[in-house]
């Protein structure tokens, strides 16, 4: 199956802005998962997590693209296609070892 999403090519190498969620850690919130912007970098907390920043952060940026940063998954998601695919040969290093708040 093909996949169709016209961002994938704005896919970036990007160094992570934080060890968590960015958000989360200023405000001393939980999370669950993290994901990390392929455009920026922005490490945010996915929409299961109480604060849904990795969405707010799209919304705010218009940063199409996701890696499913802790655990690292190997998926990637483009919120403006609504597409996932594989980002498994392409991940984002880890900054050191990420706290655990949840």
């Amino acid at each position: 199956m093909a996949i169709f999403c016209k961002h994938l090519a704005q896919i970036r190498d990007v160094l992570p802005s934080a060890l968590g969620c960015e958000e989360c850690l200023k405000l001393g919130d939980p999370w669950l998962h993290l994901r990390v912007c392929r455009s920026c970098g922005h490490v945010g907390c996915c929409d299961q997590s109480p604060n849904r920043h990795a969405t707010k952060h799209f919304r705010a940026t218009k940063h199409p693209i996701i890696e499913a940063y802790d655990p690292p998954e190997g998926w990637g998601w483009c919120y403006v296609d609504e597409v996932l695919f594989d980002l498994s040969e392409r991940p984002t290093p880890h900054l050191g070892p990420i706290p655990r708040y949840y």
